[in-house]
């Protein structure tokens, strides 16, 4: 949800995944951090807020209809959806792609608006995060093969239950 418009909440816990519900009560469970997993989602998060800070991409157009590009939202059957965030200067965009199923996607094509070389910018299925590292090698070039309306497309490995942005160089 970082990755889509509008405003964010991050409640208390949220970035290193507290099991219980917050509680005024008691402390947020930091114990919960000796654990790889915990150290990996607090890094995922502190990544992803950092890159979200750094990338105007993902913040500038927050509210107006240009900030925001579907590419794909009809694959139901693959459980996956990808989408565009845009800057106001309109080459600046950020290729958000999502895998909402436990089976890694290989050779997932997905329209692109430009030819050339993205960037793996970052891979939810990071060793880093405690993932498998499935994904594209940090990088992959576009092809002229056109899909999704564009004329350009990426051929991705998208890591199971994982999200990928990805930027042209």
């Amino acid at each position: 949800m970082i990755s889509f418009p509008g405003k964010k909440l991050l409640f208390q816990g949220g970035d290193f995944g507290q099991w219980d519900e917050w509680s005024h009560d008691k402390s947020i469970d930091w114990h919960l951090l000796q654990y790889p997993l915990h150290q990996g989602l607090q890094r995922w998060m502190s990544d992803l807020l950092r890159l979200y800070r750094g990338e105007r991409a993902l913040h500038e157009i927050d509210f107006q209809y240009e900030g925001f590009e579907w590419i794909d939202f009809q694959d139901s059957a693959s459980s996956v959806i990808v989408f565009e965030r845009v800057a106001s200067d309109r080459p600046n965009r950020i290729v958000v792609a999502c895998n909402f199923t436990p089976v890694p996607r290989v050779s997932y094509r997905i329209g692109v608006t430009a030819a050339g070389t993205y960037s793996e910018l970052l891979n939810s299925d990071s060793s880093l995060y405690g993932g498998s590292n499935t994904g594209n090698a940090g990088s992959i070039l576009a092809e002229p093969i056109p899909m999704h309306g564009r004329m350009q497309s990426l051929s991705l490995t998208l890591p199971p239950l994982g999200v990928l942005l990805l930027k042209l160089e």
